[in-house]
């Protein structure tokens, strides 16, 4: 059985998206099991529909004004440069409403249900695929994953948005009577629980390169300091994800096939700049087919 996972990486997903599209549509790839971690789990829905001109629309049309209803950040363009500052408005005013977090994400939550139908969910449902998302359950300190075959149409679109979450900028959801939120803070790549689920070859896209490429500039004031540390946590999980998965792949012989960023695309994944973002997506697909072509020389 052939799986197709994607990590996390936020707007960096835009990458994983041409990636994938070279797969699916250039290779014939025909996967049974996908699995995603935060924007990982934007994605798989809609290419294992096989829409990826549906997914290439919404990902490169996507700006902060649809993920966020409270947006944290401000964004100014100085000398062909962006700036990027925090919303001090925004920010206290959360504080002042006695919310947890910098920002509100719940202008995700509606793009997800807009663009991905009850009719595709069904659809989806019927199929021989599995699509699995990854959260974060705070409340019980532990990575959960939800299969589309186990949930109903509101809950997989919830688990989608929630998987997302990348607190504390985005929102901190209550479902179940949990609190949840980013399937990365747990598990940005999960390569495990697809050998876990049967898989015997899995395309792995990590967005982030594969080794580390020069210092990271640290933040200059306690909220950019918040992001560069979350980074870094992240990164470290990314890290330990990967052995994991390798350790199981070579257990069970399982066959990994690898998709690095070639380059770093940037340092805060949580700015959605169209023109960026169809740039990363084009790279991605000229990634993907310079490595096949590759791969097959050898």
């Amino acid at each position: 059985m052939r799986a197709l996972v994607i990590s996390g990486g936020g707007s960096k997903g835009a990458f994983a998206g041409g990636v994938a599209q070279y797969l699916i549509r250039e290779k014939n790839i025909k996967y049974q099991l996908y699995l995603g971690s935060s924007t990982g789990s934007l994605l798989i829905p809609h290419l294992a529909l096989d829409k990826g001109n549906k997914i290439f629309e919404l990902y490169t049309n996507v700006d902060m004004d649809k993920i966020f209803s409270v947006n944290p950040f401000i964004i100014k363009h100085k000398k062909n440069q962006e700036i990027i500052t925090v919303n001090h408005f925004n920010v206290v005013k959360q504080f002042m409403k006695g919310k947890r977090t910098f920002g509100e994400s719940k202008n995700l939550k509606k793009y997800i249900t807009d663009n991905f139908s009850e009719e595709e969910f069904f659809e989806l449902q019927k199929s021989s695929k599995d699509i699995i998302v990854t959260v974060t359950n705070i409340t019980k300190n532990c990575v959960e994953y939800k299969s589309i075959l186990e949930c109903c149409y509101e809950d997989f679109c919830d688990w989608i948005w929630i998987s997302c979450n990348y607190i504390p900028f985005m929102s901190l959801a209550t479902k179940d009577g949990f609190e949840y939120a980013d399937g990365g803070i747990s598990n940005v790549v999960p390569i495990h629980e697809a050998i876990h689920r049967g898989a015997t070859e899995i395309d792995v896209i990590v967005l982030e390169t594969e080794h580390n490429v020069g210092e990271k500039i640290v933040g200059k004031n306690p909220f950019s300091l918040t992001i560069d540390l979350f980074g870094t946590i992240i990164d470290q999980v990314e890290k330990k994800d990967i052995i994991i998965g390798r350790l199981a792949a070579a257990s069970n012989n399982v066959k990994l096939n690898f998709y690095y960023t070639p380059t770093k695309l940037t340092d805060n994944p949580l700015v959605f700049n169209k023109k960026i973002m169809l740039d990363w997506w084009k790279q991605g697909y000229e990634y993907a087919k310079n490595k096949s072509e590759s791969m097959s020389q050898i």
